[in-house]
């Protein structure tokens, strides 16, 4: 943590910015001035009623509540919110303030074919059309509609058309394998299965028929609907062009924990949860974190990369609820072409991975010198922490006036609960803030909160985009136990995280892949700092045995690996991190396993390191690129 600030708030800002607005529409409920960002995030975690509330009649979501009747019950697990209200987050959606019918709404790019632009009254009427095949179906309110299908304008569409009935919405990616499917989609039980012929990543063409074909017998649904991308001949069960129904556009009003959609935890150790999300909680806190973070509104044009098997699509997707455009893309992120989508797109904000961020800066691309991005207003990155290289890139290479929000969160709460605000420094290596709502704290081993120090991360109240539930989980013990296992009544995410007296964060690793060498612990997100920093290392992974008292760092090396890459390798860890933590071994591997997200497999490797058989450490459906796991093997 250095303290270097590369961003400061325009002078303006508490002006100009929503954050800004909504601070003084607060101040005039709290009777206090909360203009310091300081002073907003006590206020919004110190009385969460009214503070939700105030979220709730700024972004239209609804009239006025009591504070009282905002959170009923703060109990956790088990926390009531707005239990008097209803409404649909696909009505609040289409509603898109600000915007004309006119407008663009959606801008869809691919590998595949060519653009496809949506004005909102387009989006309307495709969402229109899918309802009505969906009723025609027999698909009603509660009902699953499964889609394994693209980051595409249709499959957008199609989420908000189960949403409309009171259906619930559940993806996988196209490039997920048959199992993978499978392990998600039987959980759930879907009426409706939406599937695609193929796709292309690059230049490689990917057919899917064999695995359309497994899916379909494993599962069984009631109906299946081929959506033909690569192949207009190609089709299992019907047609896509043949399933909607011309009707009216109508919402069924649900309570506030009505369920909306079911996302998967990574599944590397075991089945995915199928972790259920309420329509109120996902329309709430998304009109914040994009209203209020992201400063999104009326004109903009909103770009994440990301696929329909990771959260950040769905945190896309709720783009209109403040009035922003979506730009979605379905391929390959290639380190040029993503940037030169984003002039194309008119993208005033461009999201991504760290990984990707640190991949450009890898091969020496620089985004502002193959690109105009002087639209791009924000940068965000997550997936993983984004090292403090990687905060100096985006600031010399991309951006100096674009504010980057290194953010963090996850697919349990469908956000990021740690990030950035337009009123906030961006410190190099930090992320900027604890996110509106979100009481985070570090805790320490007897639950202690503490600044300055490294803790467990646990949110000590609730948030209302926590889950409805896990899927099958009618007595809620697995959700207890996989959030509230360690703190009762508090949720514990399972990251170090250190809190800065000045309310900056740092993440530092999974605290269940914590490296722990003679009493000096250290997290596993400070060793890639510093390895991936060395110049002929592409990625790495580090592992300790705790048993044998064995550390072992494996890289992907850029190119050769030999005697001086490995030097510098131990000399950087020994120079920066500490002489305890030298590795026993530095060992090159083709390839660091990561999930279909873009997620390191620390623990699974660990689990094959120490002898488990592959198939039980791992569900190699779960994975990017299984062959890369072979390198961890053990031999004979």
């Amino acid at each position: 943590m250095t303290g270097e600030v590369l961003w400061r708030p325009r002078p303006d800002a508490v002006e100009t910015t929503n954050i800004g607005a909504f601070g003084r529409f607060l101040s005039e409920r709290a009777g206090v001035g909360l203009d310091a960002y300081r002073d907003l995030w006590r206020c919004s975690v110190e009385r969460p009623g009214l503070f939700w509330g105030a979220v709730w009649e700024h972004f239209g979501l609804g009239g006025p509540v009591p504070e009282e009747r905002v959170l009923a019950s703060a109990s956790m697990p088990g926390a009531v919110w707005f239990p008097d209200e209803r409404l649909n987050y696909a009505q609040a959606v289409l509603a898109a303030p600000g915007m004309d019918a006119a407008d663009v709404a959606v801008k869809g790019y691919s590998d595949t074919r060519g653009p496809v632009e949506w004005t909102l009254a387009e989006l309307r009427s495709a969402v229109a059309r899918l309802r009505g095949g969906l009723l025609a179906a027999g698909v009603g309110s509660g009902d699953r509609v499964a889609a394994w299908m693209p980051n595409v304008p249709e499959t957008y569409a199609l989420m908000l058309a189960a949403a409309s009935i009171g259906a619930v919405f559940t993806s996988c990616a196209p490039e997920f394998g048959a199992r993978a499917v499978v392990d998600r989609l039987r959980q759930v039980e879907p009426a409706v299965l939406f599937v695609t012929d193929g796709y292309r990543y690059g230049a490689k063409t990917i057919r899917r028929d064999r695995e359309i074909a497994q899916v379909v017998a494993e599962l069984d649904p009631a109906t299946v609907v081929t959506f033909p991308y690569l192949d207009e001949g190609f089709a299992v069960g019907e047609r896509w062009e043949d399933f909607g129904r011309d009707g009216e556009l109508a919402f069924a009003p649900v309570p506030f924990a009505h369920p909306l959609y079911i996302l998967y935890s990574s599944g590397t150790t075991g089945l995915p949860k199928a972790i259920v999300h309420g329509h109120g909680g996902i329309a709430l806190e998304h009109a914040k974190m994009l209203g209020l973070h992201h400063d999104l509104g009326p004109g903009d044009r909103f770009f994440w990369y990301s696929t329909t098997g990771w959260m950040m699509w769905n945190y896309l997707a709720s783009a209109p609820l403040v009035g922003a455009a979506l730009v979605t893309f379905d391929g390959a992120p290639d380190p040029v072409g993503l940037w030169r989508l984003a002039e194309e797109s008119g993208a005033t904000y461009f999201g991504t991975s760290a990984p990707f961020l640190m991949a450009c800066r890898d091969r020496g691309v620089v985004p502002k010198d193959v690109a105009d991005l002087s639209r791009l207003r924000g940068v965000g990155s997550t997936g993983a922490p984004l090292p403090p290289a990687g905060f100096d890139y985006v600031h010399e290479s991309v951006s100096a006036t674009a504010q980057l929000q290194s953010l963090s969160g996850g697919t349990d709460l469908c956000t990021g609960f740690i990030g950035g605000a337009p009123t906030v420094p961006v410190w190099r290596g930090e992320l900027s803030c604890r996110c509106l709502g979100a009481d985070v704290q570090s805790f320490d081993p007897n639950g202690r909160d503490g600044i300055g120090r490294e803790g467990e991360l646990v949110i000590a109240a609730p948030m209302p985009s926590m889950p409805v539930g896990l899927w099958g989980d009618d007595d809620g013990k697995r959700y207890r136990d996989t959030y509230f296992d360690k703190y009762p009544g508090i949720w514990r995410h399972g990251d170090w995280i250190t809190i800065t007296d000045r309310g900056s964060a740092v993440i530092s690793g999974r605290s269940d892949a914590t490296l722990n060498r003679g009493g000096v612990r250290m997290g596993t997100a400070e060793f890639y700092t510093v390895v991936e920093a060395v110049p002929g290392v592409a990625d790495s992974l580090v592992v300790h045995l705790d048993d044998e008292d064995r550390l072992i760092v494996f890289v992907e090396p850029a190119g050769k690996f030999d005697a001086a890459l490995e030097a510098a390798v131990r000399a950087a860890i020994r120079a920066e991190l500490s002489p305890r933590h030298l590795p026993d071994a530095v060992v090159a591997v083709p390839k660091i396993p990561r999930t279909v997200t873009g997620k390191k497999v620390e623990v699974p490797v660990k689990r094959i390191l120490q002898g488990v058989p592959v198939d039980q450490a791992v569900a190699r459906g779960s994975l990017a690129d299984p062959g890369a796991l072979e390198a961890f093997r053990p031999k004979g």
